[in-house]
């Protein structure tokens, strides 16, 4: 009852702004969702089919007011992967199972996390996708025939220059028809549904022109059916969730970090309340566990489409079930027009797509830099490309981390220095003895434990009789800086140096506590 919020604001006078902006969406949404379902290897009902349902359930359960849900072309590779390896059913399966672990994620709020996903990691999958998208229309851009799609990259390109001498003269001069429809209607008729355009004036050249010459929907998938979808269940299996845990996982998580990055943006364009991200991904979970139950595909929120929500006028929600409903109008009613539409029109609108996914000016930004993280951008940009998404995103959050650890690993500064006249004091060490101090900034964690180690015992390698750690600047600690901190005191101890801790941060101090290294090392030692 506490989403029921989002709709507080609701009255006549917003409800028609909501109509209109969810007719709108509709109209960009339907062109999308069909040309993201053949491009993913499956019938263009499906991607209609997951427009309606994912756009509905995110609109009533999710945590953004503007959020519009489908099919993306973000997901385009890991679902033609799935198709191309296991097939339609098991899509279904691995779609209900990314359902799953994203309600997980919520109940365990790892949308609070989704931040600290690295930019590289981020820019690089997603130009990858990019890619894989735009190369693989150019064989419906040509009109070739007898291209198969194939699981690596390399192998796809060698399909379409192996069957380029089977070109179709007017499945090009459609797609090129639709190409310039898209460079040249923004500039003079921007009002104008950009998509839908590109989708009816090639078709109805074609229609009026050369019916018959260049295949089509109908041809090549028998026609959209025109009723509601089917409820059907997935055969889901123990063998099946232990085969595609792992590529569930990834459109889980790549649907989770699109769908709040289309929540930032909506925030950021309506102002006002910001998006509960948790239950944005409890809302698309849902979604994704439905979809499947009527035929539909992974679905996720539509950066694109939810821009267009806010730009058309949408105060609540509404304007996103409006969408859905219009959309399966839409189905009912005109159907049967859609086995006319060649797939050469959708062409031109993916490599569009994909054009603006690409984020070019942020990649070249990165790789400019020549540091880190320009390694992990393309180590992430080439592995989804040549391998897959799943194995990218494995090797850019590790490459991450690598990276992440060895600049943490600079920032611990170990400053040696002299004992005052007053550590000599407060510690009860004799004047006269030995005491040196070594100054620690920054962070103790493992990745810096063993630096931390080697100062310690380059400072006591010349007999002294006491060390004072000054710690009053320890960033952070672990249970690695936490086993280093023991190793040191042991150290000492064998060469019957006595080894005191100063300035110990009070949260730092109750970890040494739990520990029992607090005890071991005995308050005596433990200097303000």
């Amino acid at each position: 009852m506490r989403n029921l919020g989002r709709f507080e604001s609701l009255n006549g006078r917003t409800a028609r702004k909501d109509i209109l902006a969810g007719i709108t969406v509709g109209i960009v949404a339907i062109p999308l969702g069909m040309a993201f379902a053949i491009a993913s290897g499956v019938k263009p009902e499906y991607g209609i089919y997951t427009t309606v349902i994912a756009g509905l359930l995110v609109a009533l359960l999710g945590g953004s007011r503007f959020q519009i849900a489908g099919p993306t072309g973000a997901f385009i590779p890991i679902l033609l992967a799935i198709v191309l390896e296991y097939g339609y059913e098991d899509l279904l399966v691995a779609g209900f199972m990314a359902g799953v672990f994203l309600v997980i994620m919520s109940f365990l709020k790892i949308g609070d996390l989704i931040h600290f996903v690295p930019r590289a990691v981020t820019i690089g999958f997603t130009a990858g996708i990019a890619v894989t998208i735009f190369t693989g229309q150019i064989g419906n851009f040509l009109g070739l025939e007898g291209v198969e799609r194939r699981e690596f990259f390399h192998e796809n390109m060698w399909e379409i220059f192996r069957n380029i001498g089977t070109l179709n003269g007017y499945a090009f001069m459609t797609a090129a028809i639709g190409l310039a429809v898209i460079i040249v209607l923004p500039r003079i008729a921007p009002r104008v549904p950009l998509f839908l355009a590109a989708l009816l004036i090639p078709t109805l050249v074609s229609v009026l022109f050369y019916p018959g010459q260049l295949p089509t929907i109908g041809t090549a998938y028998g026609g959209i059916p025109q009723q509601l979808p089917e409820f059907r269940l997935p055969a889901i299996t123990g063998g099946k969730i232990l085969e595609l845990w792992q590529p569930a996982l990834i459109i889980a998580a790549l649907g989770a970090i699109e769908s709040l990055l289309s929540a930032v943006v909506a925030d950021n364009m309506a102002g006002g309340k910001k998006s509960a991200s948790n239950r944005e991904l409890f809302g698309q979970g849902v979604a994704n566990m439905a979809a499947p139950l009527f035929g539909g595909i992974p679905a996720t929120g539509a950066i694109a489409r939810t821009a267009t929500n806010i730009r058309a006028g949408a105060v609540s929600p509404l304007s996103g079930v409006v969408q859905s409903l219009f959309v399966l109008l839409v189905l009912l009613v005109f159907a049967p027009f859609a086995s006319h539409v060649p797939l050469a029109s959708m062409a031109p609108i993916l490599m569009l797509v994909a054009w603006n996914m690409s984020g070019l000016r942020s990649f070249v930004k990165i790789s400019r830099l020549r540091t880190g993280d320009s390694s992990v951008l393309w180590a992430t940009f080439l592995l989804t490309v040549f391998v897959n998404l799943t194995v990218g995103v494995q090797a850019g959050f590790l490459l991450a981390v690598l990276v992440f650890l060895k600049k943490m690993s600079g920032k611990l500064l170990m400053q040696p220095g002299e004992a005052t006249p007053d550590d000599y004091i407060y510690s009860g060490i004799p004047k006269g003895s030995v005491f040196r101090t070594v100054r620690v900034d920054g962070p103790l964690f493992f990745g810096t434990a063993q630096q931390f180690e080697r100062e310690i015992e380059k400072q006591l390698s010349p007999p002294a009789d006491a060390l004072m750690l000054r710690l009053h600047g320890l960033s952070a600690l672990d249970a690695g800086g936490v086993a280093a901190l023991s190793a040191a005191h042991d150290f000492a101890g064998r060469q019957g140096i006595r080894l005191l801790f100063q300035g110990i941060p009070e949260e730092k101090k109750i970890l040494l506590k739990k520990s029992g290294l607090y005890d071991k090392i005995g308050a005596e030692n433990m200097v303000k």
